[in-house]
C-alpha cells in the first residue's frame, strides 16, 4: 500500500462552491510531494479526501487500486491504519505524557505492550526526543510538541505519511527540522505527500511540487519535467 491515484476528482460543498475540481494525479509508492497554494486552494481537502474524513463528490481516488472513497464505515478504521497524519495544531493529549501519546495509535490498533514501548521510542529517538517520554506536552516548546505529533504519526509505520502546514507556527530553522524528519520517512519507503504555503522551504526540499489554486491543479513539476525532457529530444 503507498500508490495513490486521483481520477477525476471533484469536491463541491453546500451551496455549489467546489473545494477540487477534475483532480487527477497520482502518486508512486515511495515518494515524496509538497502541495503548495494560497489559503483556500484546496490543500486541506485534498488531505481530507486521503483521510476519508471527507467524500469527493465525483471522481475516484485509488490507493493500490482500490478506490477508499467508496470504502464502507466498517473499513475505514483497518484502512487508516496504513495511514500517518500531522497537523498543524499538534492535537496532543495534554494530560497525558510525550510516551503515551505517540503510544496511542499502537495500543489503539491492538500492538503487543512489549512491542509499543519498542516502536514508541523508536519513533521519538527518529525525532530527536528519545529521553523526554515522561514528559507532558506543555513542558515542550513549538517545535517538540510538532515532533511529538510526527512521532505519533510515524509509529505504527504507516505506508503514507500526510502532513497539513506542519510548519506554519514555526520559525525557519525548526522548519527545515520538521522537514527534514519527512524525508527521513520518504527514504525508508513511506509516500510522503505534506501540504505547505512555505514556498521558499518547500523548494530547497529538491523534490515533487504541485501546486493548488481555486481547487485545480495548476503546476506540477513532475509533469513539468517530463514535458521539458520531450520538448528536448523532440529539438
Amino acid at each position: 500500500m503507498g500508490a495513490i491515484e486521483f481520477r477525476h476528482v471533484t469536491r463541491r460543498f453546500a451551496g455549489g462552491q467546489e473545494a477540487l475540481r477534475e483532480i487527477n494525479a497520482f502518486f508512486e509508492e515511495g515518494s515524496m510531494t509538497f502541495l503548495t497554494g494560497h489559503s483556500g486552494a484546496g490543500k486541506s481537502t485534498f488531505l481530507r479526501l486521503l483521510l476519508c474524513l471527507d467524500r469527493p463528490t465525483r471522481g475516484q481516488i485509488l490507493v493500490n487500486g482500490v478506490n477508499v472513497a467508496e470504502l464502507p464505515k466498517r473499513r475505514l478504521a483497518y484502512y487508516r491504519r496504513h495511514l500517518g497524519a500531522v497537523f498543524q495544531d499538534h492535537r496532543l493529549l495534554v494530560e497525558r505524557s510525550v510516551f503515551d501519546n505517540v503510544a496511542l495509535p499502537l495500543r489503539v490498533a491492538g500492538t503487543p505492550e512489549r512491542d509499543v514501548a519498542r516502536r514508541a521510542r523508536a519513533a521519538l529517538s527518529l525525532v530527536g526526543l528519545l529521553g523526554k517520554e515522561t514528559m507532558l506536552p506543555r513542558q515542550l516548546s513549538a517545535g517538540e510538541q510538532q515532533r511529538v505529533g510526527i512521532a505519533r504519526a510515524v509509529a505504527p509505520r504507516p505506508k503514507i505519511l500526510l502532513a497539513d502546514e506542519p510548519t506554519g507556527n514555526l520559525d525557519p530553522e525548526l522548519s527545515r527540522d520538521v522537514m527534514s524528519v519527512f524525508r527521513q520517512f520518504h527514504q525508508l519507503g513511506t509516500t510522503v505527500i505534506v501540504a505547505s504555503h512555505d514556498r521558499e522551504l518547500v523548494a530547497s526540499m529538491g523534490v515533487r511540487i504541485m501546486e493548488l489554486a481555486q481547487g485545480a491543479i495548476v503546476y506540477d513539476s513532475e509533469a513539468a519535467a517530463r514535458r521539458d525532457a520531450r520538448d528536448g529530444w523532440s529539438a
